[in-house]
């Protein structure tokens, strides 16, 4: 069942109902849950509606309030606060902006629209603006039943806006099709300029568009062969009216049986010009001289090769003639189906020799509506925000040749749908990356790897039912926490069974998407820090060590303490409740800390893995430390690291995640553990008034760590005489983001800190300057796999070839 399906029932009652207008019969007999399609609409501002020959696709922006986790430090002057927590934490309501986009068969748009019309509460716009053919046609109904006024919008203008967005947004929005490799679904990582690139667009005929700029564009070729010739001619030959039946037909058909190829006239290869015996020398040349019937399944395999290859030669011609690269397709002739992917790669790798790759687009099919909501949207200039697809929200792709499963191939009855949440400010790249065009950040594509694949999906669906029981406890006071819990377990395992049979879904899949979709769906039901208690408890709990700790280190000499600190970073990278292997430790032994966990590390003298030999040369100007978890980590693992290198004289950026995930340190809270810090340690004290120490939040709410993506946010200056006064009052906010302190500041040493981060992310990456990765390996079928054992350790030290 294709996600959609189990949240649309059906009434099987005949179709009644009859369109007004003129429009036919069209379907009233679909009940349709506000919570799961039609999702907030009573806080929708503006819509826009692309309506096509067969489907409609609508979008809307709305408003979505939802719960944040917030800390905020106690005013603890003249207190003792042996027993106090170190900070407060609230849940409070926070508005954010979304994008909603359903696609939906043309046959439900008047029962749509009346469930929108019952539905919507509010709305700041009285025009909705249309794009596509049906915007005529359906253009009084919509105004009568929305009482919106319709402003059509140009269909070519409409689709490359959307292109743009989505190649800009969405990191894993274009693939290669390989139907008879290992991975069906080649994913494209987005290269920093998406610029130039052809559009070919396959609708009733074909459409050829020169993209150079975000809104510089030209039509500069096409035919009138294109997805009518395929459906009309294929409707004659074989009686079959439906698009998606004949794509069913030409999957089962053999087109030798009607084709005439090189070998039937040659009687093999023609080797002087090149030629495989196997290509078609003319199509439906068999026909000609046959005296038997040819089947319907032959015909339209015929057919789809001949409308393919002439559509991919054309494709070819005027990309080799414009001098471009980047071919995509879309249309109604492309729309996922596999058999069109198939014969249109096929055609492209022969006429280019190889040297261009037929590409497609995840959202192919949106790219209409996406493009008429951003005209209607221009005054709000949303390209200035970065967007990010939630999981939680989105069907993701569904592909399976219609032979296997000809029921996902059935449109009536499901909706697709895709969302999108506004991020606070534009993400970029860090500057600090090597080829920013080739770095990807995860090491394991689990959509190849099918043993890993079936490995991680296992291990999380093992761990759902702990993920569940921690976010209902994090919210004792709550009523329905059980009840949201719930609804976040069955939703993540629904993802999870789709993933199971649909691995490509929401791109390639890797252990980071199944932890950002694991995140979304907390997010969805409510649950933003489930871990915050844990993560209070720990942090105060560290923070009476610290300065032993710091005693221990200082009595040490220098080479011994390098060592000691290595392994106290270790060390405090156990404390990982993401890990069940660490999870289980802590939940059994209350009593187990900083120094048990040194005992648990496998090998640190012989089995770390260290490339180069650095750390004991000058001083670095400056270094950006990524960090991992709250508590033991960043306080008795992290913060003695940074104390040392500010003795050296290294200025320090500590970058923190800007949103909760797991136990791992929120920028929020690192300001208060800091605050703390520099009160019993003037080291620190010193280099935050002397501003050396800054703290910064990446962007990020992950678990892991994708430097194509670091936030354009602002730097806070910690006061070390600020103790005890109001949050907003301590620190002075400057509106740097911190790819801009990297450059100001010359960093020229990184480190990454952690599984999620240094191993299951950016294990290869490459970057222009100095970098350590380092982190315990809490897994024991990953420790197993890399040859080693759970808690052994990686220490990856690297210098950039001059």
């Amino acid at each position: 069942m294709r996600p959609g399906e189990e949240w649309v029932a059906f009434k099987m009652a005949e179709r009644g109902g009859r369109g007004s207008g003129g429009h036919g019969s069209l379907d009233k007999s679909i009940t349709l849950p506000p919570d799961e399609i039609f999702r907030n609409l009573e806080n929708a501002k503006r819509f826009a509606i692309d309506i096509g020959g067969s489907l409609t696709k609508l979008a809307y922006y709305s408003t979505v309030q939802h719960k944040v986790a917030r800390v905020r430090s106690f005013d603890h002057s003249g207190k003792d606060i042996e027993n106090e927590p170190l900070y407060e934490i609230s849940v409070q309501e926070e508005i954010t902006a979304r994008l909603h986009f359903i696609k939906f068969e043309n046959t439900y748009i008047e029962t749509c629209l009346d469930f929108i019309k019952d539905h919507l509460v509010n709305t700041e716009t009285k025009v909705i603006k249309a794009t596509g053919g049906g915007a005529y046609k359906f253009k009084d109904l919509i105004e009568k039943k929305l009482g919106l006024k319709v402003d059509k919008e140009d269909v070519m203008t409409c689709l490359i806006k959307g292109c743009n967005f989505v190649l800009r947004n969405i990191p894993h929005e274009v693939f290669a099709y390989q139907k008879d490799s290992d991975t069906e679904f080649r994913f494209q990582m987005n290269h920093p300029n998406i610029f130039p690139y052809l559009l070919v667009n396959i609708g009733s005929g074909v459409s050829i568009v020169k993209v150079e700029t975000e809104d510089k564009f030209e039509w500069i070729g096409g035919s009138s062969i294109g997805g009518g010739t395929f459906w009309g001619l294929g409707a004659l030959l074989t009686k079959t009216k439906k698009f998606d039946e004949l794509l069913q037909l030409a999957s089962k058909g053999q087109h030798t049986n009607v084709d005439m190829l090189v070998k039937d006239v040659y009687g093999g290869a023609y080797q002087t010009l090149g030629l495989s015996g196997n290509l078609i020398a003319s199509s439906f040349g068999k026909s000609t001289t046959a005296d038997k019937e040819f089947s319907k399944e032959d015909m339209a395999k015929s057919l789809l090769h001949m409308i393919s290859n002439d559509i991919g030669q054309l494709a070819c011609l005027y990309a080799k003639l414009h001098n471009l690269d980047k071919i995509y397709f879309g249309g109604f002739f492309i729309r996922g189906h596999p058999v069109t992917m198939r014969t249109i790669t096929y055609s492209i790798n022969f006429f280019s020799k190889g040297e261009v790759q037929a590409l497609f687009l995840r959202h192919e099919g949106y790219l209409g509506a996406i493009g008429a909501f951003l005209k209607g949207a221009e005054q709000d200039n949303p390209n200035q925000y970065s967007w990010g697809e939630n999981y939680a929200g989105s069907s993701g792709l569904m592909s399976t040749s219609p032979d296997v499963y000809p029921m996902q191939r059935t449109r009536s009855g499901t909706f697709d749908m895709l969302e999108m949440d506004r991020l606070e400010r534009p993400l970029v790249n860090l500057p600090l990356l090597k080829d920013p065009s080739t770095y990807i950040p995860d090491t394991v594509d689990l959509t190849d790897d099918a043993m890993a694949r079936k490995y991680w999906l296992t291990c999380f669906e093992e761990a759902l039912d702990g993920v569940a029981k921690r976010a209902a406890a994090s919210q004792p006071d709550s009523i329905d926490a059980l009840e949201r819990a719930e609804k976040f377990r069955q939703k993540y395992w629904n993802k999870l069974q789709t993933l199971r049979q649909q691995p490509f879904a929401y791109g390639t899949l890797t252990v980071r998407s199944l932890l950002d979709t694991r995140e979304h769906c907390l997010n969805e039901f409510n649950f933003p820090d489930p871990y915050s208690k844990v993560k209070q408890k720990e942090n105060g709990i560290a923070l009476k060590c610290f300065q032993s700790v710091i005693e221990s280190l200082d009595s040490l000499g220098w080479e011994e303490r390098q060592f000691a600190l290595v392994k106290g970073l270790l060390a405090g990278n156990v404390f990982d409740w993401g890990a069940k292997a660490v999870s289980d430790v802590l939940e059994s032994e209350p009593q187990f800390g900083f120094e048990e966990a040194k005992s648990k590390l496998q090998g640190i003298g012989s089995s770390v893995v260290v490339v180069g030999t650095g750390y004991c040369g000058p001083p670095h100007k400056c270094a950006l430390i990524f960090a991992d978890n709250s508590g033991i980590d960043i306080i008795l693992g992290v913060f003695p690291f940074v104390r040392e290198l500010l003795s050296r004289g290294t200025e320090v950026i500590l970058a923190c995640n800007s949103g909760p995930a797991l136990n791992d340190v929120t920028y929020s809270e690192s300001l208060i553990v800091t605050e703390r810090i520099a009160a019993m340690d003037p080291v620190i004290q010193s280099a935050l008034r002397e501003e050396k120490l800054l703290l910064v939040q990446t962007g990020s709410s992950s678990p892991c760590l994708d430097l194509r993506y670091i936030g354009e946010v602002p730097v806070c200056y910690l006061s070390p005489s600020a103790t005890g006064c109001s949050e907003t009052s301590r620190f002075s906010r400057l509106d740097k983001g911190l790819a801009v302190l990297v450059r100001e500041r010359k960093t020229d040493l990184v480190i990454i800190e952690g599984m999620g981060r240094a191993i299951h992310t950016n294990y290869y990456a490459a970057l222009k300057c100095e970098s350590l990765k380092l982190a315990v390996i809490k897994n024991s079928w990953l420790a197993d796999r890399l040859g080693g054992k759970i808690f052994s350790v990686i220490f990856k030290y690297e210098v950039p070839c001059k």
